[in-house]
């Protein structure tokens, strides 16, 4: 399946509210296109479980206690799966047997910035597999009557060392690229390196990563989902509704039993 045709097909269904039903294959074809596109592009392989924990994320109404459970899930996986793939070096260690062992340590010291709100919620998941790691913030806050989304940079706090170490960006959503575009550029003028930027995330679009890709070509990019495309009004579709509304309870109605759609 050609990657034009299914972005094509996915979103215009999902305007038109038409049902098709998409295999595990099928996104896990659409997934390794990508990749064979981006060469920094790293999607968690899709297996039936984490299509599973998606379509928990994904019913508009599944409780926020679920919601948020589900996502801490998907988050950890992600968090993991970023550190893996940071550069290491050889590490020798004495077992308690008196035999060194030969292994790893990692080469260089990682940091957590959070694109605020949304991305606070993947904090927890660094912190915990990653022990006193030091946490940055930026607020970029959108133009919702702009309709190109165009965000500005309003909020910044950053570890002083920032620059000798590896950044994780955390936002679970990325649709035009506008708010990561802002972020990285605020992190390269405080002297982080470009190809020292990790970019997590946890659903996506094929324009955001094209966007991201064209303004910073050596950062990478760890996502568990890549959606077909958005909607005229710049949402992720099918998507999730607004992540940080879902998480932190601040939706309509916080049960689960939503009454609108971002279609």
């Amino acid at each position: 399946l050609a990657l034009s045709s299914f972005r094509g097909e996915a979103v215009a269904e999902a305007k038109e509210g038409v049902e098709e039903v998409k295999d595990l294959k099928h996104y896990q074809e659409f997934h390794k296109e990508l990749m064979g596109k981006y060469e920094n592009l790293d999607i968690l392989p899709l297996t039936a479980q984490g299509l599973a924990l998606h379509t928990i994320i994904r019913d508009r109404v599944t409780a926020r206690d679920d919601f948020v459970f589900y996502s801490n899930r998907i988050i950890r996986l992600l968090i993991e799966q970023a550190l893996s793939k940071l550069p290491f070096v050889p590490s020798v260690v004495m077992t308690p047997t008196a035999v060194p062992f030969y292994g790893l340590d990692f080469r260089e010291r990682v940091v957590g910035v959070s694109i605020m709100r949304a991305g606070d919620s993947m904090v927890a998941g660094l912190r915990s597999v990653a022990k006193g790691v030091r946490i940055g913030k930026v607020l970029i806050q959108r133009d919702e009557e702009d309709p190109q989304k165009r965000a500005h940079l309003s909020y910044v706090k950053l570890p002083g060392d920032i620059a000798r170490r590896h950044v994780l960006l955390l936002d679970p959503m990325l649709a035009t690229g506008g708010s990561a575009k802002l972020a990285i550029k605020e992190l390269k003028r405080q002297g982080v390196a470009e190809d020292c930027i990790t970019f997590v995330n946890v659903v996506t679009t094929p324009e955001g990563i094209d966007g991201l890709f064209k303004a910073y070509p050596k950062i990478k990019v760890v996502t568990s989902f890549v959606d077909p495309g958005m909607n005229d009004m710049k949402y992720i579709l099918p998507g999730l509704g607004d992540f940080g509304d879902r998480y932190f309870g601040t939706e309509e109605d916080q049960h689960g039993r939503r009454t609108f759609t971002y279609h």
